[in-house]
């Protein structure tokens, strides 16, 4: 009833034939490849299949009902038993091989049915040799994840002028392994004889792709002897109808594969020169700023990792699942959805590591995270992703290493963003996830900073701190793209440094002290480093001393010592008028 998916479907009926273990010689054969040995008359099916490429299947013919074989799709949700036992929901698109009755025996060219299976209680069968189109077959076959020999045959394209060739050989075999006799003619059902695929060769083509000149008579002589007829030949081309058996043959690209592989690649001289124009790759700018972060990385101790965009649902909750992109198509069950984030499938590598001893890491990767706002609406976007877990570097007896903790984090994406001309951005603690920090430029989330949780690190059998990067790629490229870039000279003029200890409320965050000296709008303060923290009872009751390095500059002169002295009282007033900071010290 489908043509489309059955293209040619031929079978015949053998009645009186023996079902019992096969041969030894049989078993031996198929236990070489890998084949389990079941009984003589589907091991006969086997054997054939690694023989001639063709899939064939057997029906206990007892069980079909009405005598009759109708190859047709059933109704969406139909159920079926298949050999395995398992009880399948059809697709509408799954073709199906049926009896009278149109009750399913066989999932065509993928799988049995339990029903109408082969037993040593049989004593007639109906042999199947067809062929199937190979995307109906291969849709089927990921759809319910079976996996077959036959499927896989099929979904590569089979001969579909050998099916009754190797029917024939077949019914041979079974009658003298299993005994029985040929009942009626061989049906073949072949409604639309599917044409050979003409290619033309040129001669100087063959010549181009395959570095040799190749006389035509050696041409003719190795397409003749792969079964290829000749159309046509002329003094600068041949045409060629290509056999059946040659499914990838359609251009004449293929053809020239063909004849090397005939003649061998060790005919092909190798030329004493050979010229070459050097290829000029212009990198566009979204790929120079990829260019540019993985050096800065790999500079700074990275290593690169390329994760599976596809993972494991069983990482995220259901209210995460509701958004995520689900495979209609998941080969196995622990891939089944793309990634929301770059932050699980990099705990799988951490995991991977740290099991192997590799204790100290720092990874990163540029990927993409995939969201589905609404059914057929998905989104796309790209990340930097950051991982840190560890320490910076072994211990050494010269020097001991810091941990790679939330404050390597933050000062890593710093640099990375000043690396890319980004320097106006804040800090922002999430007040709902207190272990996640915001990172906004021009009002605008660029990256969070998050100390992965014990309950997620627990999944992937981590028991060291990781702390996780989540650079939006696309909102980067943004605003580096609106960024104006200006140049200025060097300045002749020396720098001033002081330095001032401040001691303050130990809750007091260094971001509140910034927030106060860029209210002054200093033009000559160029810089302001944090470079002491002591804490102590004895400066008193929770209170810190934060020691702040300044660095003064003028671009027209020299700056006076009163000047300075003028800039720092202004700073000292203000820290003891908005932060209520004792000075400690002052250079």
């Amino acid at each position: 009833k489908d043509n489309n998916s059955c293209l040619r479907y031929t079978g015949l009926s053998i009645q009186g034939v023996t079902v019992a273990e096969s041969p030894k010689w049989l078993k031996d054969r198929l236990q070489s490849i890998g084949v389990k040995s079941i009984n003589n008359i589907v091991d006969i099916t086997n054997y054939i299949l690694n023989e001639s490429g063709q899939p064939l299947h057997a029906f206990d013919q007892n069980k079909i009902a009405d005598n009759k074989v109708i190859v047709t799709c059933l109704e969406e949700g139909a159920s079926f038993v298949t050999l395995d036992e398992q009880k399948r929901n059809l697709k509408s698109t799954d073709l199906m091989i049926c009896d009278g009755s149109e009750k399913p025996m066989c999932i065509a060219g993928v799988y049995g049915g339990l029903s109408s299976g082969v037993t040593k209680s049989t004593t007639n069968i109906f042999l199947e040799s067809a062929c199937f189109n190979a995307t109906s077959i291969r849709k089927t076959s990921l759809h319910h994840q079976l996996r077959t020999d036959a499927a896989i045959r099929f979904e590569k394209g089979i001969d579909i002028s050998n099916c009754i060739n190797v029917l024939k050989r077949a019914a041979l075999l079974i009658i003298e392994l299993a005994g029985g006799n040929i009942v009626g003619e061989i049906i073949d059902v072949y409604p639309n004889p599917i044409e050979k695929k003409n290619v033309t060769l040129k001669y100087h083509y063959l010549k181009k792709l395959s570095g040799k000149n190749y006389h035509p008579d050696s041409v003719k002589k190795i397409l003749e002897a792969l079964n290829f007829e000749i159309l046509r030949e002329g003094i600068d081309e041949i045409q060629v109808a290509v056999p059946h058996s040659k499914t990838d043959i359609s251009i004449p690209a293929d053809l020239v594969e063909e004849i090397i592989r005939i003649d061998g690649l060790d005919n092909i001289e190798i030329p004493k020169s050979i010229q070459l124009s050097p290829a000029i790759n212009e990198l566009n700018k979204q790929e120079k700023l990829k260019e540019k972060i993985s050096s800065f990385l790999v500079g700074q101790g990275f290593n690169e990792i390329i994760t599976n965009s596809i993972t494991n649902s069983k990482y995220y909750s259901e209210e995460e699942l509701n958004t995520t992109v689900k495979m209609l198509n998941s080969l196995t069950v622990e891939l089944d959805i793309m990634r929301p984030t770059l932050l699980d499938t990099g705990l799988e590598t951490i995991s991977f590591n740290l099991n192997r001893k590799n204790n100290n890491l720092q990874l990163f990767e540029l990927g993409n995270s995939y969201h589905q706002k609404e059914i057929g609406d998905y989104v796309e976007n790209q990340h930097i992703a950051l991982f840190f877990t560890g320490n910076t570097f072994e211990n050494e007896w010269k020097e001991k290493s810091n941990s790679n903790d939330y404050y390597r984090a933050k000062g890593m994406i710093t640099a990375l963003l000043n690396l890319c001309g980004i320097n106006n951005f804040t800090f922002e603690q999430n007040k709902e996830n207190l272990e996640k920090i915001t990172i906004l430029s021009s009002k605008k989330t660029i990256a969070e900073i998050v100390l992965v949780t014990k309950n997620k690190l627990s999944k992937f059998d981590i028991k060291q701190p990781v702390v996780f990067i989540d650079l939006d790629f696309s909102e980067l490229l943004k605003q580096i793209t609106s960024n104006k870039i200006v140049y200025k000279e060097v300045n002749k003029f020396p720098t001033v440094q002081r330095d001032l200890a401040l001691i303050v409320d130990r809750n007091l965050k260094y971001e509140t002290i910034e927030s106060s000296i860029s209210k002054l709008k200093l033009s000559k303060l160029t810089k302001t480093t944090l470079f002491d923290v002591f804490v102590s009872d004895k400066l008193g009751e929770n209170k810190k001393s934060m020691a702040i390095n300044f660095i003064f500059s003028d671009d027209e002169k020299t700056l006076t010592d009163k000047e300075i002295d003028s800039m720092m009282n202004t700073l000292i007033k203000t820290f003891e008028k908005d932060i209520n900071a004792d000075i400690r010290k002052s250079n």
